[in-house]
């Protein structure tokens, strides 16, 4: 009995391992769209963030669009060319958050039950670099430069605990005479693999330029 629980607590050892190594190179693999940080307020971030280029689409499951937007970055492009995935995910809806690295995603204000979600490109493409998608569903975005405010945590990423997140980073705002432009989103920066104690998720709003 006692080598019995040895061997489950070993092979145990050996399989968190595992699992925080691949959290690890996951992580480090992924590039991470670039930003200035500016300061912080109670907790949370003020950054500015360059422009930056994103594949999107509009879908009525996230599953859906998940996987348009993965074909175009494994080569459904008139470049035939294979991109590498950038952190983080991105997903808004319209006056609350709803529900990955790049991608953004939002429910349409015409249609709630219709998605939008975005991968952002590697910082080397510019608008005029990106290769043009093959799927009409599938489109080019260039989103200028912006400021943003952003409450980071880590574990997973439930509705619950974004509203919270959501309402003290706009708490915060309010009390820094902060005004938000535009609706609150969520960004993830891991794969669905990685540890939850790893994991790295933010509510961001974007503010008015020059706060």
């Amino acid at each position: 009995m006692r080598s019995i629980t040895k061997t489950i607590l070993v092979g145990g050892g050996v399989v968190l391992a595992g699992w925080v190594g691949w959290g690890l190179y996951s992580t480090k693999k992924a590039e991470s769209v670039p930003y200035e940080q500016l300061r912080s307020i109670n907790g949370a971030d003020i950054r500015r963030y360059p422009q930056t280029v994103l594949v999107e689409t509009a879908a009525p499951t996230q599953r859906i669009a998940f996987q348009r937007l993965f074909e175009y970055i494994s080569g459904a492009n008139h470049g035939d060319e294979s991109i590498s995935m950038t952190a983080p995910v991105e997903t808004q809806s319209g006056d609350s958050i709803a529900m990955t690295a790049p991608v953004r995603s939002e429910a349409t204000e015409t249609d709630a039950e219709t998605i939008r979600m975005a991968f952002y490109l590697p910082s080397q493409f510019t608008p005029e670099t990106a290769p043009e998608p093959t799927d009409p569903a599938v489109t080019l975005v260039t989103e200028p430069q912006k400021t943003v405010a952003v409450d980071q945590f880590s574990w997973y990423a439930p509705e619950w605990r974004v509203e919270r997140r959501t309402e003290k980073l706009l708490a915060t705002l309010e009390d820094e005479d902060i005004e938000p432009d535009g609706n609150p989103y969520l960004l993830r920066y891991n794969d669905p693999w990685t540890p939850p104690f790893m994991r790295r998720n933010e509510v961001a709003v974007e503010v008015v330029e020059g706060e």
